[in-house]
């Protein structure tokens, strides 16, 4: 059982648990991307699963009509087995959702992963003209050069500051500087991606930022925030834009909490004054 600290940032255990909060959300005018748990596989049986149990959650948002997604990790379904297995197991979920009308998100992992990644979402990205997204990190020095790749491309893109450490050569690890690249990655992307911008992020000043970009250049955009962080602020924000929750779910919930509070310091902020305005 889920303790109730960690229940504020897990639906639950169960794919029915997170459809479950995809119907609560619905009702207050928000979407629902569905994250079953799990990654880093060094073997091909746990991701073949997860896989099979994605395709059963895509059948079951189908079948609902819910207003979901589904997003996975690129290790989750065997990046870390071999590339091939990962390929083998996206193109399943993909082929599934894309049959039933079903959008797919593919999470950004640490920086060794971001090419195998890119590269998987550029050829779903056009197989199924644009039902799928993925996520980028304005703390890597790459993101700027990839998003004049991504641009082209149909399908959604998230940017987010980036949860991970990578080292200094990769990425920059001053925030004020992280802050920045946040910014000019963000106004590229309303500037160039006609098709819209995800915007992952729970800082006010970037969400302002975001509503001034959408005034000036007119592109659409959607809002995604965590489950548990800043929800009044999600349900205020769902009257004037589109705003989707990030909803994880499953019993490997442990180490999901304790990466999330613990993995940066602003996060770990945000989980303190969620619970203490509880």
């Amino acid at each position: 059982m889920i303790p109730p600290l960690a229940r504020r940032f897990v639906a639950g255990e169960s794919a029915a648990e997170v459809l479950e909060r995809a119907r609560q959300l619905q009702a207050r005018d928000v979407g629902t991307i569905c994250n079953r748990l799990g990654e880093h596989y060094d073997e091909r049986g746990p991701a073949d699963e997860d896989a099979a149990a994605y395709c059963r959650l895509v059948d079951d948002i189908a079948d609902a009509d819910l207003r979901a997604r589904v997003s996975v990790k690129p290790s989750q379904l065997g990046l870390d087995v071999g590339e091939d297995v990962f390929r083998e197991n996206l193109a399943r979920v993909v082929e599934r959702a894309d049959d039933r009308g079903v959008f797919v998100w593919l999470d950004m992992e640490d920086h060794p992963t971001v090419e195998a990644t890119l590269n998987a979402y550029e050829h779903h990205a056009r197989e199924t003209g644009g039902n799928v997204g993925v996520c980028v990190q304005a703390n890597l020095r790459r993101t700027r050069t990839d998003l004049e790749r991504l641009a082209e491309l149909p399908g959604k893109v998230r940017l987010v500051k980036g949860a991970y450490d990578p080292p200094a050569e990769v990425a920059y690890r001053d925030k004020q500087r992280v802050d920045a690249e946040f910014r000019d990655c963000l106004r590229y992307m309303f500037a160039n991606f006609e098709g819209g911008v995800a915007v992952g992020s729970h800082d006010p000043e970037m969400l302002s930022l975001a509503d001034s970009l959408h005034e000036e250049f007119g592109t659409p955009y959607e809002v995604q925030m965590l489950m548990g962080v800043r929800e009044d602020a999600l349900f205020d924000l769902a009257d004037d834009c589109e705003v989707w929750q990030y909803a994880p779910y499953g019993d490997r919930w442990l180490s999901y909490f304790y990466r999330r509070v613990m993995e940066r310091r602003q996060n770990a902020l945000f989980a303190l004054r969620a619970i203490l305005s509880g």
